[in-house]
């Protein structure tokens, strides 16, 4: 049987650490007593080979994996269908429009910027049980668009010479009341972005959110 070749010393060293934060960890949910504990961290330091370092650790059990709870998804506030227009434009021409804050949209909104800017915040808006529709056009323009992380985006535009940032589609989960915002148009020489963020938080904040987020659902295990 062929002797396993040597470990290069950055490996060994990285190893080295590994063993230790694994054997840290097992005593911190009191599986070592201490001095087990301190036994099993000196030959760890003074181990010269991988065979030896994972001898430290073979018998322990493996951790029970860290779960992130999830956080409940709040669903968007609705609007009395009876509050609810059918129809509005909104149109932005060497310049911009801004419907932000507590707001109710219309079911059909057909929005036009012509060398201009769009932006909708539905963060805090009423929206109708459904769907709530937002026709874009933009010529040498664009449209900023934020959603909370509740709501279901149904995104589906063409950009000529410009860009059209999908925003994450859900399923409303069968409920027909569920609101759902789709958002349709036709871009050139401008763009569409689609952001999801949270109530009062600005586009650093979220972000910092999703970057502590995604280091959260990062789970070493002993040894990884």
């Amino acid at each position: 049987m062929s002797e396993r070749p040597p470990v290069p010393a950055p490996k060994l060293a990285e190893k080295r650490e590994q063993t230790i934060q694994a054997l840290i960890r097992s005593f911190a949910a009191d599986q070592l007593a201490v001095e087990d504990f301190e036994d099993r961290l000196d030959r760890a330091h003074r181990a010269a080979d991988a065979a030896s370092l994972e001898a430290l650790v073979a018998d322990l059990p493996a951790p029970a994996p860290a779960t992130v709870p999830a956080r409940p998804v709040p669903r968007p506030a609705l609007a009395p269908p009876q509050t609810i227009r059918d129809r509005q434009i909104v149109a932005a021409v060497i310049g911009g429009v801004e419907r932000k804050g507590a707001w109710t949209p219309a079911r059909q909104t057909t929005a036009i910027a012509v060398m201009g800017g769009l932006h909708f915040d539905f963060r805090d808006a009423a929206l109708g049980p459904g769907v709530t529709e937002v026709d874009i056009f933009a010529l040498m323009g664009g449209a900023e668009i934020i959603v909370p992380p509740g709501l279901v985006v149904d995104s589906d535009g063409v950009a000529i010479l410009g860009g059209w940032a999908h925003g994450p589609g859900r399923d409303a989960g069968g409920d027909p009341d569920a609101p759902v915002l789709r958002l349709t148009g036709l871009i050139l020489m401008g763009g569409v972005e689609i952001q999801v963020r949270q109530s009062g938080e600005s586009a650093r904040d979220a972000k910092r959110r999703l970057r502590a987020e995604r280091k959260n659902r990062q789970l070493p295990g002993p040894g990884s």
